[in-house]
Order: structure tokens, then sequence, then C-alpha cells
């Protein structure tokens, strides 16, 4: 059973940081890719950032450049996502993401295994 848990979200005031894990288990894939998503209320799920399963390509959106750094543990089975200079607009359910191959992606139906998500609230 795959299973993709986030942890370390909550509330900071802007400009603020936090950082966010996800740990995967059950991933039967030798290979995969793990990336970041997020959903404001009344808004669609949005991409955030992605890596590769090698580590060497890794993305994030325009709107995040310069502050957030995607990044994998040594055991490539955790993502981290550290979050820097955070703003109110940035609050939104924050959810990992894995999808089988090394190819990155950042449309969400490209990803088959989905984390239960976890509430980052930047504060003005």
């Amino acid at each position: 059973q795959v299973q993709l848990v986030e942890s370390g979200g909550g509330l900071v005031q802007t400009g603020g940081s936090l950082r966010l894990s996800c740990a995967a288990s059950g991933l039967t894939s030798s290979s995969y890719a793990m990336g970041w998503f997020r959903q404001a209320p009344g808004k669609e799920r949005e991409f955030v950032a992605v890596i590769s399963w090698s580590g060497s390509s890794a993305y994030t959106t325009d709107s995040v450049k310069g502050r957030f750094t995607i990044s994998r543990g040594n055991a490539k089975n955790t993502v981290y996502l550290q979050m820097n200079s955070l703003k109110p607009e940035d609050t939104a359910v924050y959810y990992c993401a894995a999808r089988g191959g090394d190819g990155v992606s950042v449309t969400p139906k490209n990803y088959a295994y989905w984390g239960q998500g976890t509430q980052v609230t930047v504060s003005s």
C-alpha cells in the first residue's frame, strides 16, 4: 500500500519560514519523481515544485522562485520543501505527490500517488 505522509505545516507570520517533509512508503517503482502542489480555498490545485529521482532536475513555479527549495533525503524516499520569506498568498493546503520514473511533471493528473495534505497559513 502506497503512503505519502506530509508534515511540517502550521501558522507563521509574513516573512517566516517552514520546512515541509514528505515520507513515501510502499512505492514499487524503482524510481519516482516527487512533487509539491498546493490548493487554496476556491482555487484549483497548482504546481509548486518537483524533483527527479536522481535529484539532478528540480523545478519551482515562478511565484516561489528564490524563496522555496525542494530537495530529497539521502534515502530518496523523503522529499522536503524549504519555504522562506513566506507571504499570505502562500496560504494553502500543501500536497506531496509521486509518479513512477525519473521524469518530472508540473501537471497534477500525471501523479498517481498523493498525500493527505498539510495546512500552511501565513498571517499578515
